[in-house]
């Protein structure tokens, strides 16, 4: 019998275009990017989310990983200091060059510096956040739904509604109104809809940088709607020559997710599985 390697343990993508994505990763990983969203995948979905952190293994996974790679990047709503807070990302051996892309893009932390990026927040950002209490008073949906201050953004929670999915329903299109009125635009989620500046998504974001980093392989793992233009962002890079990997963080909430993924992984449990089971692959005993 032959001996068995941490290879063989690799979970293998259902799609031909995933299988070859991560064989170009495996054979020259030091030109391989592996980006990741945070919430839903990297840390579990909870009722508030100030109170997300990163799955405990996350950072283990991503030390052991990242020093084979040309880079690891977190590409997230979420303000990259915050981010970068509740993953626990700083000072952390192995992840020196690992970099946090906030507000889709628009912020930006690099641990070789410690610091963020950031321009100022657009004046629509204020003016709708002013405007939001009272217009979901008046539409009847104040009780159950609560917002979400992210500096660059205003995010309204539907979760905690006594149906959160009718409460997004009803939202979207009048939400969709008002941020047009502050010159933003509307990022749905997981019963969350996000009131933000224009110009900038996950997929612009994923394409710069995996541009900027020259990788000639890239990973990409979410679980949600707002990660739909990274999907498109690596389809387009795969379009053009360069192999990836879709993994989704498996969710029954967005089915448009696991049906263009390459691999479906059980949450950010699976995602830091998969991290763990890749760096054993590219780190041979």
């Amino acid at each position: 019998m032959g001996t068995r390697t941490p290879a063989d343990d690799l979970p293998v993508p259902v799609t031909p275009a995933g299988r070859e994505g991560l064989a170009a990763l495996r054979a020259r990983p030091s030109r391989a990017l592996v980006a990741l969203d945070f919430d839903g995948t990297l840390a579990e979905i909870v009722a508030d989310p100030e109170q997300a952190r990163a799955h405990p293994d996350a950072v283990p996974a991503l030390a052991a990983l990242a020093p084979r790679l040309a880079s690891v990047a977190v590409v997230t709503g979420r303000p990259a200091g915050v981010a970068v807070r509740y993953g626990g990302f700083a000072g952390v051996a192995g992840l020196e060059h690992l970099v946090v892309l906030g507000h889709y893009g628009a912020e930006r932390w690099d641990a070789v510096t410690g610091t963020v990026q950031a321009p100022e927040p657009p004046p629509g950002v204020a003016g709708a956040r002013a405007e939001l209490p009272g217009f979901l008073d008046a539409l009847g949906l104040w009780q159950g739904t609560w917002l979400e201050e992210k500096g660059r953004a205003v995010a309204v929670h539907t979760r905690r509604a006594d149906d959160p999915q009718a409460a997004f329903d009803a939202l979207r299109g009048p939400l969709a109104e008002l941020a047009a009125r502050h010159g933003l635009i509307t990022e749905p989620g997981r019963y969350v809809i996000e009131l933000r500046p224009p110009g900038m998504d996950k997929g612009l974001a994923l394409a710069a940088y995996a541009r900027e980093v020259g990788a000639e392989s890239v990973l990409y793992a979410g679980d949600d709607l707002g990660d739909l233009p990274a999907y498109a962002a690596v389809e387009k890079l795969r379009s053009d020559g360069v192999p990836g990997v879709l993994v989704c963080s498996g969710s029954t909430e967005v089915e448009e997710l696991t049906d263009r993924a390459d691999l479906v992984v059980d949450g950010p449990q699976g995602v830091v599985h998969l991290l763990t089971q890749l760096a054993e692959a590219l780190n041979p005993s």
